[in-house]
């Protein structure tokens, strides 16, 4: 039980105890304890705009936050706000884009209410409905799974299975016959359906799986998806219809969602009335960060939650919204105020606490040429009087030496490497760059991690623990089954099949008869699956399952040192976890980024440059920022200026880009590109353009640096004295 003291309407003190979730009043009108004496204003180091949104009321509440401009702070704040005013922290629901941004909302919110109440760590509260959207819905799907038609112990597919999964309906479907192999076992031998290509070319699984998400979260139908994003498909139509279908009974028959199903079940959950008043009334209010990066699906569920719009707070950007590609709609910031009657109130966080003002001077004049948005001028009081530089040369070699002497300058100026970083808008765009720091010496880090869960001796583990709780998951069962010496694909068939026509699936495993090579090492998975299912020991039963691995992964994999200490690490990790399902879904929706033996050489340098792509650069910020590339045809990328939407999305991602910036702020123009797919050193070049989101009047906001002219180490060259001479007269008596 927690408990703390809170002024009441009157101006005394009321402790207030949370059990169960029920919000109980002990001693309701007392003086203020000895604790509360000096305690601090959580509001006192907040400015005008960001107060206004911390003390709003209950109607909804839309927070247009600048970059930089405590956009954490202010919605933290508003949380330690509602708690002192008597919300119920478990009422709170508090949806974000990553668990560590809710990892930091919640160490916030406790900070702010320890320094007003005068409390222990201990005694915070905490807020228990702080995550994701995707974990979030797991947590409430699961919930009501018996009402919708799913089994309580559904597994969720994480986007490699899922993945494969569409690969193996795929080929059932006869949707793989144009010659082209498909990775991985099909899980039945079913004959070709009438849904088959004859031969013509057909999306591969990894494909075919980006086209169903993109359909998914946009809401949009499939014809427009194929047509706006992948053309090249939309002769394909009716064979993804048929595979998609077949993919969601596959998903059905093994009792598993996918990453995107976790948002498409809550928000069907949604549309039933009873459900829909019933969480409506669970959570007295809803905030939401990030807002402009949620997608259709995303902004459905919050006005299902709040169709009024009481104690629904959103907090973002209309201007950092790049996350098209993966169907995030700007309109839904955009028309968010008037989804209500009346609209709701808009408060603008312009101050700036990370740039100074000739650098922000840049980045507003990049945005105002916009033609919708919410208009804010972004300043600050940070003293500064550099300017921010256009700098054109050559091409991307040139760039690329313009680049490093800059980073060395600095860093010898007393700059650490990083606090510089590289930005581009796709990561080819770095090639040349890489060279030049590695044949300087130069160490750096690019972004973009290893998928952890990718790795097979991981896959294998999750596997095991995947299947004993859900025996229908036959994408689980298909490969624990193969990693028995002796058993194959057609014999993990058999198996699955036999479980699947039994009304006890962990039954008919129990009563399965391998193949007799086979069936020395068939018995300790079966006895493993037995335990795990009947007798579940969390989180000890993770360490069981390793001791039956580990001899596997050294018959299966080389070097298997690295590998054993990520099943250690795992086991370690199951530890902070209240069960096998919390374990698994967590790890799922928030998985680590690499593998021990993946993961490249530890960095043994004393600094290291920081190169990144804009959309990974999002939320991060340094004192120096170089940006590549700034031309018509890389930024704005040359496949994104198809339409409106597309193009003014590639506008908001240089604004990004430049709002990262503290101090520095270089943009490259190469004036020349060599043509790929030509011999090396081939002259093949085409001109590169200023990007058209730099016209004169923002170009007026920087510094131009142009292209150092050439030297000559001994001064001028004088021609050698002689008689003057008729080359023309010479070249015409040769004919």
């Amino acid at each position: 039980m927690a408990a703390w003291w809170r002024t009441r309407p009157n101006g005394h003190w009321a402790s207030i105890q949370y059990a169960g979730g029920v919000s109980v009043v002990v001693a309701p009108s007392r003086p203020a304890p000895p604790a509360a004496v000096g305690r601090v204003d959580p509001l006192a180091q907040l400015n005008g705009e960001q107060r206004e949104a911390a003390t709003h009321g209950r109607g909804p509440l839309l927070v247009i936050a600048g970059a930089g401009a405590g956009k954490t702070t202010t919605l933290a704040a508003r949380v330690t706000q509602l708690v002192l005013d008597g919300a119920d922290p478990n009422r709170l629901l508090l949806l974000t884009f990553s668990r560590r941004a809710a990892q930091e909302m919640q160490q916030r919110v406790a900070a702010m209410l320890q320094a007003a109440l005068g409390l222990s760590a201990a005694a915070a509260p905490q807020l228990p409905w702080a995550g994701t959207f995707h974990a979030i819905g797991a947590r409430l799907l699961r919930e009501q799974a018996t009402r919708l038609g799913l089994s309580e112990d559904f597994s969720i597919l994480d986007r490699g299975d899922a993945e494969d999964l569409m690969g193996w309906v795929r080929e059932a479907q006869g949707l793989a016959r144009a010659g082209q192999a498909i990775a991985g076992p099909a899980l039945d031998s079913s004959p070709p359906s009438a849904g088959g290509t004859g031969g013509a070319r057909f999306p591969l699984k990894g494909t075919c799986l980006a086209i169903y998400s993109r359909v998914v979260n946009s809401q949009a139908p499939l014809g427009d998806v194929l047509r706006e994003a992948f053309a090249w498909c939309t002769d394909c139509e009716a064979g993804l219809r048929t595979l998609f279908r077949a993919y969601e009974a596959a998903k059905r028959e093994q009792q598993a969602l996918d990453y995107d199903d976790l948002l498409l079940w809550w928000a069907e959950m949604m549309r039933e009335p009873d459900i829909a008043a019933w969480l409506g009334e669970r959570f007295t209010h809803v905030l939401v960060d990030e807002y402009q990066d949620t997608n259709r699906l995303q902004a459905a569920i919050l006005l299902a939650l709040k169709p009024q719009g009481d104690g629904l707070t959103v907090v973002g950007d209309d201007a950092q919204s790049i996350y098209a590609f993966r169907a995030a709609e700007v309109r839904n910031i955009l028309d968010f105020p008037a989804a209500f009657s009346p609209p709701a109130r808009i408060v603008t966080l312009a101050r700036n606490y990370r740039a100074t003002q000739p650098l922000l001077d840049a980045a507003n004049a990049v945005i105002a040429l916009a033609p919708e948005r919410f208009a804010k001028q972004l300043w600050t009081e940070r003293p500064g009087a550099e300017r921010p530089q256009l700098v054109a040369v050559d091409d991307e070699s040139a760039q690329a030496r313009w680049v490093v002497d800059g980073v060395l300058a600095r860093r010898e100026g007393g700059l650490k490497l990083k606090s510089q970083a590289v930005l581009f808008r796709t990561s080819s765009h770095s090639a040349a760059l890489e060279l030049e720091l590695a044949r300087r010496n130069i160490p750096y880090v690019k972004y973009g991690g290893l998928k952890f869960l990718e790795a097979a001796h991981v896959k294998d583990v999750l596997s095991v623990l995947r299947w004993a709780s859900n025996p229908r998951h036959r994408l689980a069962g298909f490969r624990v089954a193969q990693l028995v010496p002796g058993i194959g694909p057609a014999t993990a068939r058999r198996l699955l099949d036999a479980m699947d026509a039994g009304a006890d699936p962990h039954a008919a495993l129990q009563a399965f008869e391998p193949p007799a090579p086979a069936r020395g090492d068939w018995a300790p998975l079966a006895a493993l699956l037995r335990q795990l299912s009947e007798a579940p020991d969390w989180p000890n039963e993770l360490a069981t399952v390793a001791d039956w691995y580990l001899p596997q992964m050294e018959r299966l994999h080389d070097h298997p040192a690295p590998r054993q200490a990520d099943i250690e690490q795992l086991a370690r990790l199951a530890g902070g976890h209240a069960s096998r399902e919390r374990f698994m879904t967590e790890l799922t929706l928030d998985p680590p980024q690499a593998t021990s033996d993946e993961a490249g050489d530890p960095h043994q340098d004393e600094d290291y440059l920081i190169l990144s792509t804009i959309h990974a650069a999002k939320g991060q910020e340094w004192s120096s920022v170089t940006v590549l590339n700034v031309v018509d045809g890389c930024l704005p990328g040359d496949l994104s200026t198809a339409t409106r939407i597309q193009l003014e999305e590639e506008r908001r991602l240089l604004y990004v880009a430049m709002t990262r910036a503290r101090n520095h702020l270089a943009l490259m123009v190469p004036q020349r590109f060599y043509v790929t797919q030509q011999r090396r050193f081939g002259d093949r070049h085409l001109y590169g353009g200023l990007s058209r989101f730099i016209p004169p009047e923002v170009a007026a906001h920087f510094d131009s640096v142009g292209p150092s002219a050439p030297t000559w180490a001994s001064g001028p060259l004088t021609p050698p004295p002689g008689p003057v001479l008729d080359l023309a007269k010479r070249l015409r008596e040769r004919w």
